[in-house]
């Protein structure tokens, strides 16, 4: 058996009593107190992720727009310096390679953030798809990269001492902060739902940068989150979980990511997807029991789909989940999960669960 893979700040994680588990072959905490304290910090005050274990991929070089603007659904035509745009790889039949978060620095130097299981996969389909004067460089070693999340990250971040700009506007970053004496980029990016930012800062400074961070929130209600509550927020925000509700067998569109998909360009898969639609993502309020992951759902007593995900919802109460089901459904529909033989009573909600204020 391979021994687990450990971020930068593995250390910190078992100096603060995380209770660690396998995620895609690393070695993460799934929480530290209780996962539903951990998220409710995050939706009142901060909380802090380790995300390391996300990929760092650089794409450089002359045809490096060409390049990308081929690769993903997304159009990067607008994107100026400074600015972040979530798109997804598809290949050819429209089914997602993975969603990714593009990072732009000049026209010939971007980064692609991708998920972490996803790394190698990732960079073998984009060396695979490459041409003109392009590399693909894998960075992802060289970084730590740290969420503060929550309504409060500007406190945390001033407490700990912060020279450089935040960025004001969501999916933009500045590069050459000082955050406690440490050289970062500071994203306006993350996937709680929540306000927040996204720090990027070399791997060696990882365990330095989040006890200073941690020491910077002790009085501001600042909580280190594990895996647990990174699900739970995403969960509750609606996001995309590649594997569940994006994977190589649902498309972007069936997840219902349009605004992520521009067809006014060609990319990879672009004339799959424009095939009629024939499935949807929607949220389901389950009224009594627990919904997971892979489960049939029922539509006027037929099973019609599954469920991506479920789970309670800690901040909005009750549970909840997502679900692929026919895009022709009729709104005074019946609607059920099936778990294991006993059939859970539902009523269908809007997207997302919870939105901030």
């Amino acid at each position: 058996m391979d021994e687990l893979k450990k971020t930068p700040l593995y250390e910190a994680h078992i100096a603060l009593g995380g209770k660690m588990v396998d995620f895609g072959g690393w070695n993460l905490p799934v929480q530290y107190t209780s996962i539903i304290e951990e998220h409710k910090a995050v939706r009142t005050a901060c909380g802090i992720f380790d995300v390391s274990h996300m990929g760092e991929v650089f794409v450089v070089g002359k045809d490096a727009f060409d390049y990308i603007q081929k690769l993903v659904t997304n159009d990067i035509t607008t994107m100026t310096p400074g600015r972040c745009r979530y798109a997804v790889m598809c290949y050819e039949d429209g089914g997602a390679v993975d969603d990714v978060l593009i990072y732009k620095f000049t026209d010939e130097n971007y980064m692609l953030v991708v998920n972490a299981a996803n790394t190698a996969k990732d960079i073998e389909w984009m060396k695979k798809n490459a041409f003109g004067d392009v590399q693909i460089v894998n960075q992802s070693p060289l970084w730590a990269q740290i969420a503060l999340q929550g309504p409060k990250h500007g406190e945390v971040l001033a407490a700990a001492g912060f020279e450089g700009v935040i960025p004001e506007k969501n999916y933009t970053f500045t590069d050459h902060n000082l955050v406690a004496g440490i050289a970062c980029l500071v994203s306006r990016t993350g996937y709680t739902g929540e306000d927040g930012v996204e720090l990027y800062c070399a791997a060696e400074d990882g365990l330095k940068l989040h006890a200073a961070l941690m020491a910077a929130g002790k009085d501001i209600g600042l909580l280190p989150c594990g895996l647990g509550a990174r699900d739970t927020l995403r969960f509750e925000a609606a996001m995309p979980l590649y594997g569940h509700e994006m994977s190589d067998k649902i498309n972007p569109v069936e997840c219902g990511v349009d605004f992520a998909i521009k067809f006014k360009k060609d990319f990879i898969g672009s004339e799959a997807l424009k095939a009629p639609k024939t499935r949807q993502r929607i949220g389901l309020k389950v009224l009594k029991g627990i919904a997971r992951e892979h489960m049939p759902v029922l539509m006027n007593g037929e099973v019609v789909g599954f469920t991506t995900s479920g789970s309670p919802a800690p901040f909005v109460g009750g549970n909840y989940a997502m679900a692929i089901v026919p895009v022709d459904a009729p709104a005074d529909a019946k609607w059920e999960i099936d778990r294991g033989g006993r059939l859970l009573e539902c009523e269908r909600v809007e997207l997302p669960f919870y939105k901030r204020a």
